[in-house]
């Protein structure tokens, strides 16, 4: 869990594979800012993704201003799904709310980096961390390009 009084990011994944990387993102994350991120359960979807969001969620972020959200789906090679993503944020939350996700599918990354989805997740961590786009910098992320730099500014100095 969380501590709701100091500032955290909340991670939905929409599936088994987007969960993985998250934990080996969250693995990368200091120990003493471990409880400064959460991933939460599988959604079940990215449409569950944004159904979570708006029915858990938008009420305890407009209540509490030290949370971000980080929705993680496939964008399915749909160059359209992150305006209709990005369409169901709540305008006073777009600032706080960050969408990411492999274009096709997490198994597409999984097979041209032959890395685990844990090890990706650890190395879009490091990336972070150490301010670079080795592994954001994968044609099968580069769609993530105005989002990563989003979150970089806001959720960066959070986690790392």
């Amino acid at each position: 869990m969380v501590n709701k009084d100091h500032l955290h990011v909340i991670v939905l994944p929409e599936d088994r594979a987007n969960l993985q990387l998250a934990n080996g993102f969250h693995k990368e994350v200091a120990y003493t800012r471990e409880r400064q991120m959460q991933v939460l359960q599988v959604a079940g979807g990215w449409m569950r993704v944004l159904e979570r969001f708006k029915s858990d969620h938008v009420s305890k972020m407009v209540s509490n201003p030290n949370r971000f959200m980080v929705l993680l789906i496939d964008f399915d090679g749909k160059p359209k799904r992150l305006g209709v993503a990005k369409a169901e944020i709540p305008t006073e939350l777009t600032d706080r709310v960050f969408i990411l996700g492999a274009w096709n599918h997490p198994e597409a990354l999984k097979r041209e980096l032959n890395q685990s989805f844990e090890e990706i997740g650890s190395r879009l961590a490091q990336d972070c961390r150490d301010d670079n786009y080795v592994t954001w910098g994968h044609q099968l992320f580069q769609h993530n390009a105005s989002e990563l730099d989003r979150l970089r500014e806001h959720v960066r100095p959070i986690l790392f």
